[in-house]
């Protein structure tokens, strides 16, 4: 079972900067396809970002060139950095994790949705 906890949310005036991060159980982002998606509660969730098991990133059209998503193997992290926040990113953000041995299915914005592990979520609030 792969443990993933989100941690960096908080709230922000529009234009500004947040950093998500997305610890993992050891060992556990190595072979991994990794991603985040948000959601407002009551409303459908929405890919932001996957990062595939060589680092390629893909973004959704709505926070592209505006978000980042890196990670760290040897730190078992990742994160999301969001840069000129607006109102409309305010949700719930979450990271998400599948194992992805060679050779496997494709890790790109399209298959965030159906990774098996998640976290808890980390609230992000976008003032104007």
């Amino acid at each position: 079972q792969v443990q993933l906890v989100e941690s960096g949310g908080g709230s922000v005036q529009a234009g500004g900067s947040l950093r998500l991060s997305c610890s993992a159980s050891e060992y556990a982002i190595t072979n991994y396809c990794l991603g985040w998606y948000r959601q407002t509660p009551g409303y459908a969730a929405e890919a932001v970002a996957a990062l595939d098991t060589d680092g390629r990133a893909s973004y959704a059209d709505s926070v592209k060139g505006r978000f980042t998503v890196s990670k760290d193997v040897a730190k078992s992290t990742m994160w999301l950095q969001m840069d000129d926040l607006k109102p409309e990113d305010t949700k719930l953000y979450f990271c998400a994790a599948d194992y992805r041995p060679p050779g496997a299915a494709v890790c790109d914005i399209d298959a965030v949705m159906s990774l098996a592990y998640t976290g808890r979520g980390a609230q992000v609030a976008v003032s104007s």
